[in-house]
């Protein structure tokens, strides 16, 4: 069996118990990389642009420049990297905001440490986790920003409901359990929907495909 590339993952969370548990956890983790921690977006700026981390855990709410705002400024500087949001609960304007900005998915700060590990290499992997809470907020926010389907924006049935579950928080494995498929199988779906809604991420997919009415 394949092992699975070590995922570098660096923190910006301003609560220093919490970035250092969330450090102590990667690090200590095979297949995972701390590449650095640090309690501000003015701090982490010089070190993430050298190091390039795959994924970053971002804090929404921070001292100087909110987490929400920097997804925009982090993501053009490092395209390749993933962004994380946490937060301590799930507040509509900013997930909004941070989704727009770029993040690719969003969880509470109280996610269990196994569904943390799990979301980092998701979102590596090109997937949007988000804690349950947070799926049925952004739901409820697009819902509020319908817009209509594009008629050539033709997805099949098992596409649609894979995107129906991908909208409710659920992994790609998760996913495909529900609807008794491998990952694999879910991953070619996936590539079929990107090609079809002309967009680039889960995120993106997820995202247009509510804003258009595909799914509800």
């Amino acid at each position: 069996m394949e092992k699975e590339r070590t995922v570098r993952v660096a923190i910006v969370e301003d609560d220093a118990s919490l970035r250092q548990g969330l450090g102590a956890l990667i690090a200590g983790t095979p297949g995972y990389h701390l590449t650095g921690a640090y309690d501000s977006v003015e701090a982490a700026r010089g070190p993430l642009g050298a190091d390039s981390p795959d994924v970053l855990l971002l804090d929404i709410n921070l001292p100087g420049m909110l987490g929400s705002q920097a997804a925009r400024m982090l993501r053009e500087r490092i395209p390749s990297m993933q962004i994380l949001m946490l937060t301590v609960y799930a507040e509509q304007d900013k997930v909004f905001e941070s989704i727009c900005n770029g993040a690719c998915g969003y969880l509470l700060k109280k996610t269990p440490p196994a569904r943390l590990l799990e979301a980092i290499r998701e979102a590596h992997e090109g997937g949007s986790p988000m804690s349950p809470e947070i799926a049925r907020h952004v739901v409820t926010l697009f819902r509020r920003t319908h817009q209509p389907a594009n008629p050539q924006e033709r997805l099949t049935p098992a596409e649609l409901r894979l995107l129906k579950l991908l909208s409710e928080g659920h992994s790609y494995s998760s996913a495909g359990a529900e609807l008794r498929i491998s990952v694999n199988t879910v991953r070619n779906y996936i590539r079929s929907v990107y090609e079809k809604l002309h967009v680039h991420s889960k995120s993106e997919a997820v995202t247009k495909a509510l804003r258009g009415g595909l799914i509800r």
